[in-house]
């Protein structure tokens, strides 16, 4: 007699947090919409602490969880860019957003891009921190942008979303290169 074995859904991939590095366009997990996060315990503690440091390496002043490859809702963010002032801002949720102002903006995982971009100047920002805390913040001007910016990785939306036909062609050197470089598996499908 055949014994069968019961499979449960796979659980989300809970790499070492140690490993976690920078991925760039044009990475899957980048294109996805990230889940939310259920389970707050020291390996949660150590993705955001990995993040920060991520997020200072590459001199950054924002780094979401699909950067580091984690399709989880997630991001941190430090108007200084430095590691020790950056919040994690867990299951976000954006409201009151108010105003629009167009300014520059880069993307780690798209490096040596930068497109002009419109974004809300005024928002509130609910969330949960690493430990599992709520809190709410109003936020203006830069700290806005960036978390506009970082909150649009959690719903697989890239600079290159947001560009206009005339960014897309200002920038087709270094989206090809970026594509180039990629490995086979990464490599976008060719729209015909």
């Amino acid at each position: 007699m055949k014994m069968t074995k019961t499979v449960s859904p796979a659980a989300p991939a809970r790499p070492d947090p140690a490993q976690l590095k920078l991925v760039v366009y044009p990475a899957p997990v980048l294109k996805k919409v990230a889940k939310d996060v259920t389970l707050f315990d020291p390996w949660l503690g150590a993705v955001v602490a990995r993040m920060k440091e991520v997020m200072v390496e590459n001199k950054g002043v924002g780094l979401a969880a699909p950067q580091v490859g984690l399709q989880l809702r997630i991001f941190v963010a430090s108007p200084e860019g430095k590691g020790e002032e950056a919040k994690a801002y867990i299951n976000p949720v954006l409201t009151d957003e108010a105003g629009s102002e167009e300014g520059e903006e880069g993307c780690l995982s798209l490096p040596e891009i930068r497109i002009k971009v419109t974004r809300f100047t005024k928002l509130r920002i609910e969330a949960v921190d690493e430990h599992g805390t709520p809190f709410s913040e109003d936020l203006e001007a830069f700290h806005a942008r960036i978390v506009q910016h970082e909150n649009d990785h959690l719903e697989g939306i890239l600079l290159l979303d947001r560009m206009s036909p005339v960014a897309k062609l200002a920038n087709r050197k270094q989206i090809k290169e970026l594509e180039a470089a990629a490995p086979p598996q990464a490599k976008p499908s060719k729209k015909k």
